[in-house]
């Protein structure tokens, strides 16, 4: 079998960081979001791809800068190709992995 195996974390240790795709051969690239506070988050912004956001723990709103609205620990959050997003936590604890469907990050600011 030709696989990559990353490792990522060792024991009990908190899931954060990057996993960018093109560096290993995937076409998918990771963000695993941990934030301790409420109110921590990410400004407005897009992706030409979707990004599927996978809540572990927590509650976090997410916003197209319009409406908003909540998801808790065991939601899927899909983000469509260009939609503007952004998130803020509402809890103290916050784990996420953040799904981008491209083998490297590309964000626009907005």
């Amino acid at each position: 079998m030709t696989a990559n195996s990353i490792p990522w974390t060792q024991g009990e240790a908190p899931w954060q960081g990057e996993f960018r795709g093109a560096d290993f051969g995937s076409g998918v690239s990771i963000i695993f979001t941990r934030i301790d506070r409420p109110g921590g988050g990410v400004k407005l912004h897009r992706h030409p791809y979707s990004e599927t956001f996978i809540v572990r723990k927590g509650t976090v709103v997410f916003s197209d800068g319009t409406s908003s609205f909540e998801a808790s620990a065991g939601r899927i959050v899909v983000i469509p190709p260009g939609m503007p997003h952004m998130f803020s936590t509402k809890s103290d604890e916050v784990e996420m992995i953040d799904i981008h469907a491209n083998h490297r990050f590309v964000t626009e600011w907005l």
